[in-house]
């Protein structure tokens, strides 16, 4: 039942009025006065996800401030202390939230949606959302091993039969390795913690129950220690085991403070419980001088459902990483760091599409259009089209009535990625659009063609989509080319599409619409243009030039709706280059506040297609900015270099670097098929550098450049054409480019 008769804003009004609070209409029509008005002032569900951030943050300055003699989390160690370059002064901040080192590692195996959590000093956050085991090491004589308060850890990521994080420590003489990884037993999934550590003089290794994750405080109200299983019962719920029985139990209730300050006081009790829901407890084993000691500790995990996973077969049939991998593009290359980064986002993007696909294990563990657009054609790219398949098939679910594909609200981009998508399946497999598709397809395209503004308006955004939110990072309210190009890119595809569905009519209609829009765009990017004084693409037809602008480089990556010498592109990339790159990466200063990676190699990719060698430095500064354990956050604080803005594992930017690497060895031009453009000669100083086989839109290939005597660089390469062979290129850089002839699989090309 509606009350829309009902005087809520008087109430609310009076209400603040009496209270001595400002009229919050006021204020909230002060704020919309920043934007251009829109349908939607702020996505649903952009404004819960904050409100649940900063309601953790509220918790957060209230239980760490006035308790920093505890053993927090490494952000909150390097966040707090005031002689840190990570330092937060947190004065009239109500919330206190992780704005430093945002970085974390997603471990799990494929087809399942749990994803434990591993912070770049081996905290261990087994359960979404939830509290996280810590280990010390404590010596007789007074010395402590405690992670989250050294200043330097090796971790690194290992790549097999299974995922694992291994984090090395040392403190003086004492030595920890931790090694994290999950397991597919009978009985389900296992999250695996094996602890190996050593010292030269006697003591204690202590496995410790923290009511924290990498975000801040998450609560242990109960722990009860069962003795017949070796197992602590976390909150009634969870199951904390060893493989061996501790020789001491300690516990603490808020109250008492932490419990590493009351290691030595053993508890005879089997449980604890506290109202506040800040229990600490810790399970020590002894540790004898010169002697090795090794735990083992176990927790099962739940897998959470996955949107419309009951619809996908891999909810009935799991696979293991070799078989999830079975047929990807492979690549080899003398330059081991950028073949480590390719290797591992290929699993992040395989560990993140378990029906859906997620764009981050924790707080970006939700679906969007606009990352699943790139994170599909990344999948797609690497050959592992079934997997890209199954996340397509769930798109129509998630189309209103009225055609429009719904991830949030306000976004007026999502229908435009969502064909494009499923054209970027048929276009690398040659397949017709499976009939199931049709309706979502024809509907899609209507909808990007209602939804457009009037093109016989006497001003600068007719015919443009309306003012949305569009990307969050690229300001307030507007009306954004980043969605209007995405609305062209998606009624070509849909035209493309249906025609091979047999409807021509209907496709003829989308191609004029497509048409239609861009010729909008174009005149309002030449009003833009006038005022600016020059062709760089703004954000909006109301926008000065500012960091916002990137989404406008969409006219060139991913769509390429403009040609790769289009003075707009490259304009608007000279502008970015010199006022919006920090340390060699795009510096976003609205909202991210930091570098971001998966923005950078968008410049990048531009600027390849352009042939201009300034994206090799772009890629470089972006493979600096990866986690020894080869991920990225969204966005990167230019002092600390640690994660500044959303999930820790960012899985879009994963799927840029893997789209970047196979551009550098082949991508499609128009008509034509490019070869070795972004292959250096680092990359196959003393190795062949191979990848492949790389699906195109005209048929898998494989690519391999080497050297030869004489300054001259060998490149041979194999395709399976869905048709005739394309027009080839081979460009690789320092060579002299040329133009393959029909039957030629191989070219030798002449240093320049």
């Amino acid at each position: 039942m509606r009350f829309a008769w009902f005087p809520w804003k008087f109430i609310i009004r009076s209400a603040a009025r009496t209270y001595g609070f400002l009229d919050p209409f006021v204020v909230w029509g002060r704020v919309r006065r920043f934007a251009q008005p829109a349908e939607v002032a702020a996505p649903t569900e952009l404004l819960r996800s904050a409100m649940v951030l900063h309601a953790r943050g509220l918790i957060n300055s209230q239980a760490i401030q006035q308790n920093l003699d505890w053993v927090w989390p490494y952000w909150v160690v390097r966040q707090f202390n005031p002689h840190d370059d990570a330092f937060v002064p947190r004065a009239f901040s109500l919330t206190h939230i992780n704005l430093t080192h945002r970085n974390w590692t997603a471990l799990g195996v494929p087809d399942c949606a749990a994803y434990p959590l591993v912070d770049p000093r081996g905290l261990l956050t087994p359960l979404f959302d939830g509290w996280s085991l810590d280990v010390w090491v404590l010596t007789d004589d007074g010395q402590a091993l405690v992670p989250s308060r050294l200043a330097s850890a090796e971790q690194r990521l290992i790549i097999g039969t299974e995922l694992a994080v291994v984090t090395r420590l040392e403190q003086g003489p004492v030595q920890l390795q931790l090694r994290a990884q999950v397991e597919r037993m009978t009985a389900g999934l296992v999250c695996q913690l094996h602890v190996t550590t050593q010292a030269p003089m006697s003591g204690w290794v202590v496995v410790a129950l923290r009511p924290y994750n990498p975000e801040g405080v998450s609560f242990v109200h109960d722990v009860t220690w069962e003795s017949a299983e070796q197992a602590w019962r976390v909150n009634k719920r969870a199951t904390v085991r060893f493989n061996t029985s501790p020789d001491r139990l300690a516990y603490s209730g808020y109250g008492d403070g932490d419990v590493f300050h009351r290691l030595q006081q053993e508890s005879a009790d089997q449980a604890i419980h506290s109202d506040v829901g800040m229990v600490t407890a810790a399970a020590l084993f002894r540790l004898e001088a010169a002697q090795e000691r090794q735990l083992t500790v176990e927790i099962p995990l739940t897998v959470e459902p996955v949107a419309s996973q009951a619809a996908t077969s891999a909810a009935a049939s799991p696979e293991d990483w070799t078989a999830s991998l079975r047929g990807h593009c492979t690549f080899q290359v003398a330059d081991p760091r950028v073949k480590f980064l390719y290797d591992a986002a290929l699993r992040s993007l395989v560990l993140h599409a378990p029906g859906d696909v997620f764009p981050g294990p924790y707080t970006y563990r939700r679906f969007w259009f606009r990352d699943a657009a790139f994170i599909l054609r990344a999948l797609l790219c690497a050959g592992l089209t079934a997997r890209a398949r199954r996340a397509l098939d769930l798109f129509p679910s998630r189309q209103h009535i009225s055609g429009y594909f719904f991830s949030q609200d306000g976004e007026w981009d999502s229908n435009g990625e969502a064909l494009w998508a499923l054209h970027q399946w048929c276009a690398l497999t040659a397949t017709r659009p499976p009939q199931a598709w049709r309706r979502a397809i024809v509907r899609g395209a209507q909808w990007i063609m209602r939804k457009r503004v009037s093109d016989q308006l006497p001003v600068p955004h007719a015919g443009l989509l309306p003012a949305g939110f569009s990307a969050e990072h690229l300001g307030p309210n507007d009306f954004y080319y980043w969605d209007d190009f995405w609305g062209v890119a998606g009624l070509r595809a849909a035209a493309a599409m249906l025609s091979l569905l047999g409807q021509s009519q209907t496709a003829r209609q989308c191609r004029h619409e497509a048409d239609r829009l861009l010729e909008s765009i174009d005149r309002s990017l030449a009003f833009a243009a006038e005022r600016l004084g020059r062709p760089a693409m703004p954000a909006s037809p109301y926008r000065r030039l500012d960091a916002g602008m990137i989404g406008s480089l969409a006219a060139g990556y991913p769509l390429q709706l403009f040609d790769a010498d289009d003075a707009r592109l490259l304009d608007s990339v000279r502008f970015l280059l010199e006022h919006t790159f920090v340390r060699g990466g795009f510096y976003q200063e609205m909202s991210h506040s930091g570098m971001n990676p998966y923005l950078s190699l968008h410049v990048a990719q531009v600027l390849l297609r352009a042939g201009d060698p300034r994206w090799a430095a772009i890629m470089d500064a972006v493979a600096v900015l990866a986690s020894p354990t080869g991920q990225w956050p969204e966005a990167i604080h230019p002092r600390t270099l640690g994660g500044c803005m959303g999930d820790g594992q960012h899985v879009w930017a994963s799927a840029e670097w893997v789209l970047m690497v196979r551009n550098c060895f082949v991508r499609e031009e128009g008509d034509r098929v490019i070869l070795g453009s972004g292959v250096r000669s680092a990359w196959y100083a003393d190795q062949a550098a191979t990848f492949g086989p790389a699906p195109t839109a005209f048929g898998p290939v494989s690519v391999q450049v080497e050297p030869r005597t004489n300054d001259h660089v060998r490149v041979s390469w194999q395709g399976r054409w869905h048709e005739q062979p394309p027009t080839i290129e081979v460009r690789v850089p320092g060579t002299a480019a040329i133009v393959a002839q029909p039957d030629q699989q191989s070219a030798i090309l002449e240093q320049v």
